[in-house]
């Protein structure tokens, strides 16, 4: 059945390797207790843009309670559901984070791990900043992390390819990724997972590189203030050699 929620493949892609490729460490504890400083009122609700496969609502909810996750990915709700245990209370909802609307509201509306640079053209961006917006109580608090393009182009060294890797523990494992710069800010990154058994997994992302000013100018234009840009979780202000920013925005 058509719902209207335009899935990109993301979750068919990732399935069954997206956890290997961004596990539970510690900077997904990071972001739990940096979003948990930064909830102006848990008691208002929580809701996640993008929730994956829960790497962050789940840890979220044990400390503040229900948590509201949207994704377009039926593999990576799936994967969801199949993680929660007693006490973790996250509500997978199949949607389109451009287009996602409810007659609840939240207290905090959040979306991290470059979920907003996954959306390719500047229009679904904005579109998706001002979705977040509509579902905040006033008073209530957006933020954002997503990849930072000053480091991403520093990355290739002036040139459009590159390719580099990254080691996991275990001997012979690790993530090959080739890295390519295309017109309109657009990056494509294709991976390679070497796994312990001697297999491989290949997955595909095409991304479209922002800056804070440009999430700023979503955020005015969708009624919000701006509040903070940020390098790290722990409060550390914006650098533009930091792989991702954190933007944080407040609804009068």
């Amino acid at each position: 059945m058509d719902n209207g929620v335009e899935d990109i493949g993301y979750g068919r892609q990732f399935e069954g390797w997206y956890d290997r490729l961004l596990p539970d460490d510690r900077l997904t504890a990071e972001a739990v207790e940096g979003l948990l400083a930064r909830h102006p009122a848990p008691e208002a609700g929580t809701i996640e843009f993008g929730v994956g496969t829960g790497r962050i609502a789940i840890p979220l909810s044990r400390r503040i309670g229900q948590v509201t996750g949207v994704d377009s990915s039926p593999e990576m709700l799936d994967a969801l559901r199949g993680k929660l245990k007693d006490g973790e209370d996250v509500t997978p909802v199949h949607g389109d984070i451009r287009t996602y609307t409810s007659e609840s509201r939240y207290g905090l509306v959040y979306c991290v791990c470059a979920t907003l640079s996954v959306l390719t053209t500047a229009e679904d961006q904005r579109r998706a900043v001002q979705r977040a917006a509509d579902l905040l109580v006033p008073g209530g608090r957006l933020v954002i992390e997503t990849h930072n393009k000053p480091p991403v182009l520093a990355l290739h060294e002036g040139l459009t390819r590159t390719t580099y890797f990254v080691p996991y523990p275990e001997p012979g494992t690790g993530v090959q990724t080739h890295s390519t710069l295309l017109a309109d800010d657009l990056w494509h990154c294709s991976h390679i997972l070497y796994q312990a058994d001697g297999t491989t997994r290949v997955g595909n992302e095409l991304t479209r590189l922002t800056t804070p000013e440009e999430v700023d100018d979503y955020a005015r234009a969708a009624g919000l203030e701006p509040e903070a840009h940020l390098s790290r979780w722990d409060g550390t202000p914006y650098s533009d050699r930091a792989p991702l920013f954190i933007c944080c925005y407040v609804k009068p």
